[in-house]
């Protein structure tokens, strides 16, 4: 009889260890992540990934499980902001040009010159208008979790340095999918071409197209500088990288999860920046090392001036409120 009890109890216990571990292994909460560029240690989307990975492992050990999809692996930018709104992809570091396809309060970011500096930018989309582009994301099925950085994009092409506006006039740049960018070129006298990212190092490479505008970062990580002759450092657009989740994969967590995730993105941007600003420092030696010819642009308000059209273009397209917050902002 006691012999039958200790049975019937090893049994239960046996069930009860089997169900805990069934429930532990039911509890990781899994997040496929995808971004466009490649899989590197001084790549700004990698880097966020990575940081994002690591925060929420520092912060729930074993509860989150973050599988990268770099390189286009899930489709282009697009794909992947379509890829969230369905639920079919949980995560994504997007660049905000693509997200303004969307949601239109995000070619902000892209209004060129706009920000004469990184702080200026982090002051304004870490603040009221930040969370404002970040809020009208719901609507479109997705959760903003804030805005990492790729830097401000330069202008790389195989014709000439570029030092003044009027050196921009004929050059056949790809620049991004965006009406915004193809308009500020346009301004500026260039004959801009919009190409996926997928295709942009092709293009390059034949001959398609002289150059294209492009972060410091970027320019490394994909070996741009051994194709490319001349980097002029045009400090253009600030590169804003939105960190992005599923509406549908959010709100499958519980309220602590989601928590969670948007305390560990907070963090991750933190670091985030910072590394991108440590890795900017030898950057240029690098890729100078590696055969571009650098140049600055000493006369930034010539450059302004060029695109001043832009700004009274896009004003209500932005929206009006956001637009002049912002504005407001960064001249005071």
């Amino acid at each position: 009889m006691i012999g039958s009890k200790q049975g019937k109890w090893r049994v239960a216990l046996a069930c009860a260890l089997t169900l805990g571990v069934v429930g532990a292994a039911q509890a990781v909460t899994n997040i496929r992540l995808g971004w466009t560029t490649s899989d590197s240690a001084v790549d700004p989307y990698a880097i966020t990934a990575h940081y994002f990975q690591e925060e929420l492992e520092a912060a729930a050990p074993g509860q989150f499980s973050v599988k990268f999809f770099p390189s286009n692996q899930l489709g282009n930018d697009t794909e992947m902001l379509q890829g969230m709104q369905m639920g079919t992809l949980d995560a994504g570091v997007i660049t905000g040009t693509q997200v303004g396809t969307i949601e239109p309060a995000f070619q902000l970011t892209d209004l060129p010159f706009l920000f004469a500096n990184k702080q200026q930018a982090h002051d304004v989309l870490d603040g009221e208008v930040g969370q404002d582009l970040l809020q009208r994301l719901d609507a479109k099925g997705i959760v903003g979790l804030g805005f990492a950085e790729a830097g401000f994009r330069h202008a790389i092409n195989n014709q000439r340095p570029i030092t003044e506006p009027a050196e921009f006039k004929g050059l056949k740049l790809r620049v991004q999918p965006s009406s915004l960018f193809l308009t500020s070129f346009k301004a500026l006298g260039a004959n801009p071409v919009a190409l996926p990212w997928s295709d942009a190092f092709t293009a390059v490479q034949q001959g398609t197209v002289d150059g294209l505008e492009i972060p410091l970062a970027v320019i490394y990580a994909n070996k741009y500088a051994g194709e490319v002759k001349y980097l002029s450092l045009t400090n253009h657009t600030y590169n804003a990288l939105p960190l992005l989740m599923s509406k549908r994969a959010f709100n499958r967590m519980s309220e602590e999860e989601q928590a969670i995730v948007q305390a560990a993105a907070r963090k991750a941007i933190e670091r985030q920046r910072v590394a991108v600003a440590q890795n900017e420092l030898d950057l240029l030696e690098r890729i100078a090392a590696e055969g571009m010819q650098v140049n600055e642009v000493t006369d930034a308000a010539a450059f302004r001036e060029a695109v001043k059209p832009v700004y009274d273009e896009y004003r209500d397209s932005i929206g009006a409120d956001v637009f002049d917050r912002a504005l407001g902002q960064v001249t005071q």
